[in-house]
């Protein structure tokens, strides 16, 4: 029987066994609207209510500050569109990075539109934005400051609590796309200055198609989505009642097994690293070496096109991406790899492995046999390669 290995964990995870068991009675036995006043309402209110407050003590926020989404996109465009509406009388300068999720990056390019300026500032080598930059391109009109906890394809973790001084110190807001953050790496909304946080569900083991958005009690923003009264009339809509009950029960767990959990990707995640870098050549690893995600390693192949290399990995029983899940069904390079340095040739020879809970040494060691006969299989194709073979090696 066919191997087979997950390590597409960024993309999404499985739902736990623990978090599905919780939903499960709030799709038929407890499946009043939230909103009514009725013994039905009230039990489903309830399990709202707790849901809030996990999710609130994870990120040592209150639970007030707590609102349900779709997921992090949700998220995403009403942190940024709804400061921008807000507080247009103040200004309309918003500050980003070149490197954001597009839910970031197109909610910006949007605003642009609607007459906002944006800058996006560069990324070093490793992806790092330096907290130097954002403070000197701080304006007087500038109402918002959006950087990403860590980045979705690299891994890369930025200087959030720096970045998020140097805003609370200017009075501009702080909103960071915590997405891949939440529930893998400590999070601290009340230490790290951040005045708005999205997150998601799915990324740690939790339903998709619910999220949440953080706001910091003070902060003035437009309700994204209008109707009803839900969500304290900043909302609008009938509440995800079994998929809110499973991001809280997700965030609960993961939170609780954090620094076990962050240990074991972490000293697999290095080996598999060490391992495909001295096992094959003219090969780059994406991001920074330490500041990086525990269970993220992204690599580039010269000479190589991403997409035979995960068809072939699929062959083999291996799920990996060559970038983010959402940009894969597209032909250009990642702009992350671009903002990095990268030539358009390289990015395109890019693997993202990200690993997780189910994740074991047996499966790093099954890539880690499989992987250089696939390179070396797929360079051999490739009349580039045998252009510069014997070259030197790229770094």
């Amino acid at each position: 029987m066919q191997k087979r290995v997950y390590m597409d964990h960024a993309a999404t995870t499985y739902t736990k066994q623990e978090v599905l068991d919780e939903m499960l009675p709030y799709f038929k036995e407890i499946y009043g609207n939230p909103s009514s006043v009725h013994g039905f309402g009230r039990e489903a209110r309830k399990a709202v209510d707790l849901a809030r407050e996990r999710t609130a003590a994870a990120l040592n926020a209150s639970p007030e500050e707590i609102y349900f989404t779709s997921g992090g996109t949700e998220a995403d465009n009403w942190a940024i569109k709804g400061v921008a509406w807000a507080n247009k009388e103040r200004g309309n300068h918003i500050i980003t990075t070149s490197i954001e999720h597009h839910a970031v990056l197109h909610t910006c390019q949007y605003l642009e539109k609607m007459g906002f300026e944006v800058t996006y500032l560069p990324v070093d080598s490793y992806g790092l934005v330096y907290p130097e930059q954002v403070k000197e391109a701080i304006t007087d009109k500038t109402i918002l400051i959006s950087v990403m906890f860590a980045n979705n394809e690299i891994g890369t973790i930025e200087p959030i609590r720096e970045i998020g001084q140097i805003a609370r110190e200017r009075g501009i807001y702080f909103h960071t796309d915590a997405v891949q953050a939440v529930g893998h790496i400590p999070v601290d909304v009340k230490e790290m200055n951040i005045d708005l946080l999205s997150l998601s569900a799915h990324k740690f083991y939790g339903p998709k198609g619910v999220g949440a958005l953080y706001i910091r009690k003070g902060v003035k923003l437009h309700p994204f989505i209008h109707g009803g009264a839900q969500e304290r009339n900043r909302r609008a809509g009938t509440e995800n009642l079994a998929g809110i009950v499973g991001l809280g029960k997700a965030i609960e767990l993961a939170v609780a097994n954090l620094e076990e959990s962050s240990k074991r990707l972490a000293a697999m995640r290095d080996r598999l690293i060490s391992g495909v870098l001295n096992t094959i050549e003219n090969v780059r690893l994406n991001g920074h070496p330490t500041k990086r995600l525990p269970g993220n390693a992204n690599f580039s192949f010269e000479f190589i096109e991403g997409e035979s290399l995960l068809l072939s990995l699929d062959m083999k029983g291996i799920a990996a991406s060559s970038g983010s899940a959402c940009t894969s069904g597209s032909l250009d390079p990642s702009h992350v790899l671009l903002a990095i340095g990268l030539p358009h040739e390289i990015a395109h020879g890019s693997l993202r492995l990200t690993l997780g809970d189910d994740n074991t040494d047996e499966d790093i060691d099954y890539v880690l046999e499989v992987l250089p006969d696939i390179v070396q299989r797929l360079r051999e194709m490739s009349p580039l390669f045998a252009q510069n073979k014997g070259g030197k090696r790229y770094v």
